[in-house]
């Protein structure tokens, strides 16, 4: 298929260039030009100057980008894809967002002819490197059959959860259920390290047991040697949980640990880590020593 691929940070730019090997004729928009013009120079393909000429005559328009606003401006705002779309067209969005923007864009798409699927993705940096993310989409069944081959590329598990919002919701379980591992693991290592373990012997044997977890497995070691430098970063964890924390008010769901785990974040931030990985939340742990 011809596709499009608007957004090319840390996530976009592998997942553009999957989709660019999997031999759908690709064309990029970023807002850092730059950033476009090295994509092509990697992968092949077009860029695109504006994200309205990216979405021309595209079947499938990807977009990974920061929040609600960033997206409602590469759809609906000024040169954005919506207003050049062709009719039954469909946009992918794999920011993570609010389900109340899916909604939104969604109608909006509607009204103009085309679709719009919402599909977040979990995974992480190096999930986008390997092209093995996991997809949640909402959205109509039809619209999800035509994208789910083409996702296929980037992805090891494309899953349609419901309506519009739905992928959305279900990346908001997903925040919450990690973010409580990672504040678990600090603490977990916090005290194998203040008991005089060797902590690395204790991740070893507790990760062969009911214990272990991605985090365990993919940040333990990382985080006993304090390093920190890669990885999902803090700022974007306290804006998804923001966006949870918002939902939960709606629907009314108790949020009292997620609420807790996003403060201890803030204070993370204050000690200078809002671009540390998630899993530096042991480093507020330590420093009360």
């Amino acid at each position: 298929m011809k596709t499009a691929f608007i957004g090319l940070g840390v996530m976009g730019y592998h997942m553009a260039g999957y989709l660019q090997k999997g031999g759908h004729d690709t064309t990029v928009y970023n807002r850092t030009a730059a950033k476009a013009e090295a994509w092509v120079g990697e992968f092949g393909g077009a860029k695109a100057e504006t994200p309205a000429a990216a979405a021309e005559d595209a079947d499938i328009v990807f977009a990974c980008v920061g929040n609600d606003d960033d997206l409602r401006a590469v759809t609906v705002g000024e040169n954005g894809a919506f207003s050049t779309m062709k009719a039954g067209a469909i946009f992918v969005d794999n920011t993570t967002a609010s389900a109340a923007v899916a909604r939104e864009l969604y109608n909006l798409a509607k009204e103009r002819g085309i679709r719009f699927i919402d599909a977040p993705v979990s995974g992480g940096e190096a999930g986008a490197q390997q092209g093995i993310l996991t997809v949640m989409c909402g959205g109509d069944e039809d619209a999800f059959a035509t994208t789910q081959p083409v996702i296929d590329c980037f992805a090891r598990a494309v899953t349609l959860l419901g309506p519009s919002g739905s992928g959305q919701l279900t990346k908001m379980v997903n925040q919450v259920c990690f973010v409580s591992t990672v504040q678990g693991l600090a603490e977990a290592l916090n005290f194998s390290e203040r008991a005089g373990l060797d902590t690395k012997k204790v991740l070893d044997v507790i990760s062969k047991g009911a214990a272990q977890s991605w985090q365990m497995d993919n940040r333990g070691a990382t985080m006993v040697d304090d390093e920190f430098d890669f990885g999902f970063a803090v700022d974007w964890v306290r804006k998804d949980l923001g966006i949870v924390l918002d939902e939960a008010d709606r629907n009314g769901a108790p949020m009292p640990v997620t609420a807790l785990i996003d403060q201890f974040y803030k204070d993370v931030q204050a000690m200078g880590g809002g671009r540390w990985d998630t899993s530096s939340l042991i480093r507020r742990l330590r420093r009360k020593e």
